[in-house]
Parts: C-alpha cells; structure tokens; sequence
C-alpha cells in the first residue's frame, strides 16, 4: 500500500503531518511518497490552499490538520 503525502518545505503543518502520519504507520505498515507541491505547476495550483494532503488510491484521506484516528481509519479501510 502507497500512501502519497503533498506538502512543502517550510511548512510548519506540514512537518507534524509527517509526524501524525510516521505515529500511524507504527500501527499500519504502508509505504509513503512524499511529493513537494511546489515542484509542479499543476499540483501546487490544486493542492496550494490544502497542504498537507494525504492521499490513497487516488482519493484524498484527510488535508488541513491531520489527525491520527481520521488517517488510521482511512489508511486501513480498503
């Protein structure tokens, strides 16, 4: 399972995604691509407003401030 997490450098909520969502993979192994939405034109125009962004399968999780329980349930369900 790939896990695909939009953020930026320098991003304060950003950074405690990341650690809201290592805490999760503690429970629910999965493999996480981190993508800089400023690396790309059209990402950072969708995602801008919304970092950080967790997204799988194609749908997004949660975005804003993450929360363990929110990310645990959607990480796991199928």
């Amino acid at each position: 399972m790939e896990i695909i997490y939009y953020g930026r450098p320098n991003c304060e909520l950003c950074e405690e995604g990341i650690r809201t969502l290592n805490l999760v993979r503690e429970d629910i192994p999965f493999e996480m691509k981190e993508v800089n939405i400023e690396e790309d034109d059209a990402i950072h125009e969708k995602y801008m407003l919304m970092i950080p962004v967790v997204e799988k399968d194609g749908q997004i999780i949660q975005y804003g401030t993450l929360d363990y329980v929110t990310l645990l349930e959607g990480i796991r369900s199928k």
